[in-house]
């Protein structure tokens, strides 16, 4: 018989090694990946034109997500268009979009971190049922209900999810890869320690307002004299960015623009962040961190530490799905998620 196959949608370099960790557990399929894609006309142009270029639908996001799968030998199918397979299910990365062709098979979507903050306009999306992307951001991801089982990061995002319109009985905390064993970046080879490390968002980028003069000069007020270091979001305008550091931040600031920024938190003193997923790994290693979200809230949505078998979770529930006979109704009441021994 032939091996059943499977659809990995990526799109961020996070986004990306975590697909190839949940396809590492599904060895006894044929797994291939494809870039997030739409058949939708309007976001086409948008990506011909280039207005896609800071969205994981295309430029820097796609080119390494591109070389990744070259790197590691893994079977790039961007849009269906490559190997003319026939699928049976697909994993998604993101619901803000999902084809037509898509939705007929077998879905399962997978939290890839912390979605953005909804947003006056968002709201109006929400309230409007316009598609989820045009929030302009990822507040609404997670929230269509569009797929057929959602993996959650915790039971706080969960009840998130739950509680802007994804059904409840559809969602399952298995944790998410590259934030389920924080502990785990302590061994590292990190030349640095003790520093006040701030982690950017590519606010800009995704079409919102950020004033990064009064940010760098709050990162400033904390650090009191404390060696800065500086890492960008891989999506920011580099250029103009570091430019600004060099601007407003002590002379002596560094500046990396890439590099292992789980391992950078690992070392840290105090984690400065915006609207990124890294303040995570700063909450489950007991740093002292600041974001522009809530940070109590942030400590109650924090990523299960499960020991590293988030994959191997989500993966149990994407073989048993595609193997299930009956519908998706009957799965959802009769699964229930194992559990699994941590990594060693």
């Amino acid at each position: 018989m032939p091996k059943k196959k499977i659809l990995f949608l990526i799109g961020s370099p996070n986004q990306t090694t975590q697909m190839h960790q949940v396809s590492a557990e599904l060895q006894d399929y044929d797994c291939f990946f494809s870039q997030l894609y739409s058949d939708s006309p309007m976001v086409k142009l948008a990506g011909k034109r280039g207005l896609l270029d800071t969205t994981i639908l295309g430029g820097e996001f796609k080119r390494k997500a591109a070389a990744y799968l070259e790197d590691n030998s893994l079977r790039n199918d961007y849009a269906s268009s490559v190997y003319n397979n026939r699928y049976d299910m697909a994993v998604f990365c993101s619901d803000l979009i999902v084809t037509k062709k898509l939705r007929a098979l077998k879905t399962v979507w997978v939290q890839e971190g912390m979605t953005d903050p909804l947003t006056s306009w968002g709201k109006i999306v929400r309230k409007l049922n316009l598609p989820g992307y045009w929030a302009m951001n990822t507040a609404l991801n997670g929230s269509s209900n569009i797929c057929d089982i959602y993996c959650a990061a915790s039971q706080g995002y969960k009840d998130q999810f739950s509680l802007m319109g994804t059904q409840a009985d559809k969602i399952f905390v298995t944790g998410i890869p590259n934030y389920d064993n924080v502990k785990a970046f302590l061994n590292n080879d990190f030349p640095h320690r003790n520093y006040v490390l701030v982690a950017t968002s590519d606010i800009r980028e995704t079409f919102n307002k950020d004033d990064r003069e009064a940010f760098i000069a709050n990162c400033v007020k904390i650090a009191a004299g404390r060696q800065l270091i500086f890492k960008l979001h891989p999506n920011e305008v580099k250029e103009r960015a570091v430019a600004e550091i060099k601007k407003f931040a002590p002379a002596n600031a560094l500046i990396y623009t890439d590099g292992n920024t789980s391992h950078m938190v690992a070392n840290c003193e105090e984690l400065i962040t915006q609207y990124s997923t890294v303040v995570y790994i700063g909450i489950g290693l007991g740093k002292k961190v600041h974001s522009y979200f809530d940070v109590e809230n942030l400590k109650k949505l924090s990523p299960l530490q499960n020991g590293g078998t988030s994959a191997a979770n989500i993966a149990h529930i994407c073989r048993s799905y595609i193997e299930f006979k009956g519908n998706r109704t009957e799965f959802l009441r009769s699964y229930k998620l194992p559990k699994l021994q941590p990594v060693k």
